[in-house]
């Protein structure tokens, strides 16, 4: 066999290769407004969030969120997924959310991505914006 005629083989395949795993990905860079309009969303849902925690879920008992949370306290967003003694087991916030909502709210449950879920999730977390992660943490 011709030695030369592996080499255009071996070239080729090394060209691919660099084609595919040449240059790292770029970020993608966003404008003054991008974050502006993203910002005001968050801010609407966190404010969905508050009417929600604070009695706006419906549920027939008319118990709320905050007549055990004043202001999201003792929910501690930050310290999940952790054991909850409740679950029987390592669970996220919306899986916590959705035990209260269905135990002293006795309402139904919310999907995992239900709008209301996310926002209260929202509010909850902005609630306790700036307190270090602690997953875990009891």
């Amino acid at each position: 066999m011709n030695q030369n005629r592996k080499y255009p083989s071996i070239i080729g395949a090394l060209s691919m290769l660099l084609g595919l795993y040449g240059p790292g990905a770029v970020a993608d860079e966003f404008s003054d407004a991008d974050i502006d309009r993203w910002e005001m969303e968050y801010e609407v849902v966190v404010e969905e969030g508050e009417k929600l925690f604070h009695g706006g879920l419906g549920n027939q008992n008319t118990v709320s969120c905050d007549q055990c949370h004043p202001n999201g306290a003792n929910t501690h967003p930050e310290t999940y997924p952790k054991f909850q003694q409740q679950l029987g087991k390592v669970a996220t916030l919306w899986e916590m959310i959705n035990w209260c909502i269905e135990n002293p709210l006795q309402a139904e449950k919310l999907a995992a991505d239900d709008p209301k879920l996310i926002a209260l999730q929202a509010y909850i977390t902005e609630e306790r914006k700036g307190v270090e992660l602690m997953p875990g943490k009891h």
